[in-house]
């Protein structure tokens, strides 16, 4: 069933959360796949054609991972500026 709102959703989230760590052993190696491909990004971004040393390509893309972060620390710093204006 389709979430009405905002709140509802979260805790429809948080719910499927409770009963996926319910029943797998290993919660943290069921989301490793997914993890491993968001951190991978990084380095295609930084390096695309395969060029850079590995310990240039892991520096430059931890530092694209925190720009990344960064960004979304702004924008949520943004929102929630816009949302007490309001």
């Amino acid at each position: 069933m389709p979430a009405n709102n905002s709140s509802e959703r979260v805790l429809q989230a948080r719910l499927a959360a409770h009963v996926l760590h319910a029943k797998v052993a290993d919660p943290a190696g069921h989301t490793a796949p997914a993890r491993k491909a968001f951190l991978d990004r990084f380095e295609r971004e930084v390096d695309p054609d395969g060029t850079l040393s590995e310990v240039e390509r892991k520096r430059r893309a931890e530092h694209a991972r925190k720009a990344y972060f960064a960004r979304l620390a702004l924008a949520s710093v943004k929102a929630r500026r816009r949302k007490a204006a309001a």
